[in-house]
């Protein structure tokens, strides 16, 4: 879906982007993405505040977490996407909510891209598999 580019950006909801980034990352976690990274972007990027970027091992896992991402959303915040690419063919799918983008990467993609490094100023969090977002200190009220 390519948004009517004459609307302005903005969110649906007034849900706190921090809420939103939980839900994402608890989201990802469901279908089991792994090497999560959020990254507090909003000092060094007038794209958005937070960034997560995650790892999908199959286009089959990340369609999987990208609809996981998608739904979670929707049902927990009313928040859909403004902006999604990258959903033909899954090796990259962005979904832009605006001050929040979700990145699940296929590992050679996410290698080569290595959004990590191009972002290396901003504050980050790695997550652990095993866990859940209400461990993500930089994601704390």
């Amino acid at each position: 879906m390519i948004p009517d580019r004459t609307e302005k950006k903005e969110r649906v909801t007034q849900v706190p982007v921090k809420t939103i980034a939980r839900l994402a990352v608890d989201a990802i976690l469901e279908k089991k993405g792994h090497d999560i990274l959020v990254l507090d972007v909003h000092e060094v990027s007038g794209i958005a505040d937070i960034f997560i970027v995650a790892t999908g091992d199959s286009d089959l896992q990340i369609r999987a977490i990208v609809e996981s991402v998608r739904t979670n959303l929707k049902e927990k915040a009313g928040e859909g996407p403004w902006h999604v690419e990258g959903s033909d063919h899954y090796q990259w799918v962005l979904l832009d909510y605006v001050d929040l983008v979700v990145h699940v990467f296929q590992n050679e993609t996410r290698e080569f891209y290595s959004l990590e490094r191009l972002w290396g100023d901003a504050p980050k969090e790695e997550v652990d598999d095993l866990k859940d977002s209400s461990f993500i200190k930089i994601l704390k009220d």
